[in-house]
């Protein structure tokens, strides 16, 4: 996938992931996107390569989730 292609489709998703971290976590949208940013998921998340753009955002939030309670990150089997 190109670059922009990539970064066209990390957009959407980024989005859709901190208003559900914003909702679940009572926080308004620049503290969500702190929280986002600042997150070995979201480091994750912008390398292509690791093919994570391809889950859905409850499955995103739940591995967020997991790395918030625990400092690291169980990623499924491909």
């Amino acid at each position: 996938m190109q670059s922009e292609q990539f970064n066209a489709l990390l957009a959407p998703i980024s989005s859709d992931l901190a208003t559900r971290i914003a909702n679940a976590r009572k926080l308004d949208n620049p503290e969500a996107i702190l929280s986002l940013y600042s997150s070995g998921l979201y480091a994750a998340l912008e390398r292509e390569e690791t093919k994570l753009w391809q889950y859905s955002t409850e499955a995103l939030f739940s591995l967020f989730e997991q790395e918030q309670a625990t400092g690291h990150i169980e990623y499924p089997e491909p």
